[in-house]
């Protein structure tokens, strides 16, 4: 582990970090997922790549990774999450080898928090980044990116230089692993597809198949985007059957999510929803 990561408050930060990004020719952004295959992975990319990964590394990772890698701790109200639960050793000890380049604590909120570096304990290479202010505007303003999407887009934009690989960012749920609805998955889908056809970055699996421009190949005459104003029309139409199909399941199990909600009400409140409170009050005063 070598070399001093860019804290959020130090002059030219950002571009600090896009140096950091930009000495390696590969990265590979590791999603927590159930598609990734890390062995597959570094046999594809070689040895001489970077590896990033995100925050509960054990989701993707059951035994020590020793290549060139970089954690990312994302930040919330409370601070880095892996710091205010406690599981920084648990991370930690999944990544750290003599070619870990430290962790890089993000957020891409404007209410996030960072934490101090020393709350991740001593002799670990810690930095900051904020792409909080690349979000305003393009971000939509009741969501909030998922880490993943938040760097791709910085290295994206800042790393031209650099082949940007994601591995496993499926934005799909499996039986292990949830997705947040705080995040907006259809967008940052979008995004990230429109990235990838337009040679930005690319993915580590198969690229999803180019259906609008393999209808308008097939039909002479009809253009791509006369096919994608029809599909956003039968993903309309198709898009009301399903919110029917879940006001039923809302109406028929609305019993049990009294109940739940009822013991959850009991539950004691997690840090993070204290500070929620003091900084709504703090608004509304």
């Amino acid at each position: 582990m070598t070399g001093v990561l860019p804290l959020a408050d130090e002059p030219g930060a950002n571009e600090r970090w896009a140096a950091f990004f930009g000495a390696y020719a590969t990265i590979v952004l590791v999603a927590n997922s159930d598609a990734v295959d890390i062995a597959s992975l570094r046999a594809r990319y070689g040895a001489s790549v970077l590896f990033v990964f995100f925050n509960k590394v054990y989701k993707v990772l059951d035994a020590p990774f020793d290549g060139e890698c970089l954690l990312v701790a994302r930040s919330s109200r409370a601070g880095a999450n892996i710091v205010y639960r406690r599981e920084v050793e648990d991370v930690l000890r999944l990544v750290r080898s003599e070619r870990f380049r430290g962790i890089c604590n993000l957020r891409a909120g404007r209410h996030e928090r960072f934490s101090a570096p020393a709350e991740f304990g001593a002799g670990i290479a810690v930095g900051q980044l904020d792409t909080a202010a690349s979000m305003d505007g393009f971000y939509p303003f009741d969501q909030v990116a998922t880490s993943g999407f938040a760097l791709a887009l910085f290295l994206a934009e800042r790393c031209a230089g650099s082949r940007i690989v994601l591995a496993g960012f499926t934005a799909r749920r499996s039986k292990r692993w949830k997705l947040f609805t705080d995040h907006d998955w259809t967008f940052e889908q979008i995004v990230q597809r429109l990235l990838v056809r337009a040679g930005r970055i690319e993915t580590a699996g198969v690229a999803s198949d180019d259906l609008f421009g393999a209808i308008a190949q097939r039909f002479p005459g009809i253009s791509p985007a006369d096919v994608a104003l029809v599909g956003v029309e039968v993903v309309a139409e198709r898009l009301d059957g399903a919110n029917a199909a879940i006001d039923d399941l809302l109406r028929t199990t609305r019993p049990q999510r009294c109940v739940s909600d009822w013991l959850r009400w009991l539950k004691p409140k997690t840090r993070k929803a204290k500070i929620a409170e003091q900084d709504a009050a703090a608004g509304r005063g």
